[in-house]
């Protein structure tokens, strides 16, 4: 895969900017405050996925304008596709992204995901080990919307019933035969909510093994890494079982208290939980493993290597971290941002510079 172009309007601080990246390494390099990430991730939007700093979609249009666009054109299965990402709304309205793909509207932009995949890894995703399960939950989900488009629609369906339910259980005394209406619920839910668990345990599966031998060698073979993923079921019948028998804890909570939205990635160390007992060296070991886990699977499920898109990663990396990404950015498409493009040596690449949301060759 490959991202020939890219451009953009009205996105966060950058008025206009046309990005041609190199087709291995390419360097955006600038102080702070710049504007580097935000060209990284309107490169990341051209996925379908949200920020993957957690903005919502508002906050990415340029103050004082009504839309933002990211536009570009890749490479990937032998053909070109031009995908364009537009953020906006009737003015006051509440802003939303939609697609279009060689010109045929998609409607949402997770509707497009799986033309353009990409890896990204910025300093928020350390994260993933000592943070909560809802950032492991969405490493696993947003893998798996890009690399299977059927799973956007499972996941939405899924999620979509959760809140169905919810609302309902929040009115469940005043409801009536709001029992009847749970039955509904739960039926529909462990159908998909076992189809999403099933997915996600195998995905892990896949990557497992990459992400263990990848933490061997980061770590010279003194420490290892293991993934477990903590399934709520098996399958749908258990499912269906778990969520009848949570029924009344869930009506006096008021909200589902079981299921694929509760589940939870957990991370070893020696076989010790890493969210408890890593270091920081260890903590960043096992989450640039994961992200090179990552971009290994969609290798071997797409038969293209994604994009690598790194925000600032070196400058969190020990020396031995750093030698070692830095020698896995070969034959594949790597775009990083840094404030100082020595970091990389001899690599090579393309060199451009963003200084007040102005992008410039280096």
């Amino acid at each position: 895969m490959i991202l020939t172009k890219l451009t953009i309007e009205n996105y966060r601080n950058i008025a206009s900017a046309v990005f041609e990246p190199g087709r291995e390494l390419t360097v955006i390099c600038g102080k702070n405050g710049q504007g580097k990430t935000n060209l990284l991730e309107a490169a990341w939007m051209l996925t379908g996925a949200r920020s993957f700093r957690g903005a919502r979609d508002a906050e990415l249009v340029r103050d004082g304008t009504e839309y933002a666009v990211a536009e570009g054109s890749v490479e990937g299965g032998e053909r070109e596709n031009d995908i364009r990402i537009f953020i906006g709304g009737e003015p006051g309205a509440r802003k939303t992204r939609t697609a279009r793909v060689n010109g045929v509207a998609h409607g949402r932009a997770g509707n497009a995901a799986g033309t353009f995949t990409a890896v990204v890894f910025d300093p928020g995703h350390l994260s993933l080990v000592k943070g909560g399960p809802e950032g492991r939950r969405r490493f696993l989900d947003t893998a798996l919307c890009q690399l299977y488009p059927g799973y956007v629609t499972l996941l939405r369906q899924y999620t979509r019933l959760v809140t169905q339910k919810n609302a309902l259980l929040k009115q469940y005394f005043t409801t009536p035969d709001a029992d009847g209406l749970l039955d509904v619920f739960d039926e529909r839910l462990a159908k998909s909510g076992a189809e999403l668990s099933r997915r996600r345990r195998e995905y892990l599966a896949q990557i497992g093994p990459e992400a263990a031998n990848t933490y061997r060698e980061i770590a010279g073979g003194g420490e290892t890494l293991m993934l477990r993923y903590e399934a709520s079921c098996t399958d749908a019948a258990d499912l269906a079982r778990i969520l009848r028998e949570s029924r009344r804890r869930d009506t006096a909570a008021g909200f589902c208290t079981v299921g694929p939205h509760r589940e939870d990635l957990s991370i070893f160390v020696d076989g010790r939980e890493a969210k408890r007992f890593a270091s920081q060296g260890q903590q960043r070991s096992a989450v640039l493993s994961l992200k090179l886990a990552e971009a290994a699977g969609a290798r071997q499920i797409t038969g293209e290597h994604p994009v690598m898109l790194l925000d600032d990663v070196l400058s969190e990396l020990d020396e031995t971290r750093q030698a070692y990404l830095l020698c896995r950015m070969s034959h594949r498409q790597i775009i990083v941002t840094a404030c100082d493009a020595s970091l990389f040596g001899r690599t090579g690449g393309k060199i451009c510079r963003m200084e007040n949301g102005v992008l410039s060759d280096g």
